[in-house]
């Protein structure tokens, strides 16, 4: 637990020393965001994807990351416009409060606070949740927002399918049969990897705290929704499921409980969707969670 905060703390900070440095160009956010979203995260998914193993019991830690994110449009467009949010602003918080951190920062809490058996649970949650929200809904969200016209719906698949993470889960499923060579394993988890560390050190080098004050009320609305009223959602609907395994309940509700997820504000920055909200989302609400959501795992019981 305490590498991965230390991992995540030190990227951001390396970020931030990076743009005040003045070595690295005004383009090296663009840059990197590209590489990861072509790069770093298909390679991530392509093997993930092919070595899970889904049981019928964990679909309920697969659709809490939707309802997360059909929560998070439903309670955001209804709030944010009363905060005279823009629209691109209103969508950059329904990105980072609808999608959590369940892969780079849930994964490794998960093993750390419940042991190993909370490990599957938590890769259910991470790739048949948060990633397939990310590749569909929250692409589709993204692309709206930033049309200056409504998009036909051809336009709006061609975006999805031509979304390179969706395309590697695609061939990760076509591919489950045939077992990958040790080679190709290596260079997908060294690809892979990448994705964690330089997405932090995005969000640090993009990240401004000198326009903190005025975006306190819209950072606030989307991280009390992401940190608390959501997990607490979730929480609520799992009591009401009898039968369910302790440890189902306690890992889907600390992965719903994650901080904003790194790539939904580049997913925002590409798109022109208030990139400097979506990265205070991510730069706030990465420590907060260290604290919120422990605090919210011993309510499960």
């Amino acid at each position: 637990m305490g590498q991965v905060i230390g991992l995540l703390g030190v990227c951001l900070v390396l970020g931030v020393l990076a743009r005040r440095s003045g070595r690295f160009p005004e383009g090296t956010a663009p840059a990197f965001n590209v590489f990861l979203l072509n790069v770093s995260l298909p390679a991530l998914v392509l093997r993930a994807m092919h070595r899970l193993e889904f049981a019928p019991g964990l679909v309920v830690a697969a659709a809490a990351p939707w309802l997360l994110f059909v929560g998070a449009v439903l309670f955001l467009r209804l709030l944010g416009p009363r905060l005279g949010l823009s629209r691109e602003s209103v969508t950059a918080l329904i990105l980072t409060a609808g999608l959590g951190n369940t892969a780079f920062v849930g994964l490794p809490m998960a093993a750390a606070l419940l042991g190993p058996s909370s490990v599957p649970v938590a890769v259910v949650a991470d790739q048949l949740g948060s990633f397939l929200v990310l590749a569909t809904l929250a692409t589709l969200t993204a692309a709206r927002a930033s049309a200056r016209t409504e998009l036909s719906v051809r336009t709006l698949a061609r975006k999805v399918l031509g979304f390179a993470p969706f395309q590697a889960l695609v061939l990760a499923l076509l591919l489950r049969p045939f077992p990958f060579p040790d080679w190709l394993e290596s260079v997908l988890q060294r690809l892979g990897d990448l994705l964690t560390p330089l997405a932090l050190f995005v969000v640090g080098f993009q990240l401004r705290l000198k326009g903190l004050w005025p975006r306190v009320p819209a950072l606030a609305l989307g991280l009390s929704y992401k940190l608390v009223l959501a997990p607490l959602a979730v929480l609520g609907l799992l009591m009401l499921m009898p039968g369910l395994e302790l440890v189902v309940k306690q890992t889907t509700v600390l992965q719903i409980a994650m901080a904003p997820m790194v790539t939904a504000a580049i997913l925002a920055a590409e798109h022109d969707l208030d990139a400097d909200l979506a990265v205070l989302m991510v730069g706030v609400g990465i420590p907060l969670s260290f604290a919120t959501a422990p605090l919210l795992l011993s309510l499960v019981h």
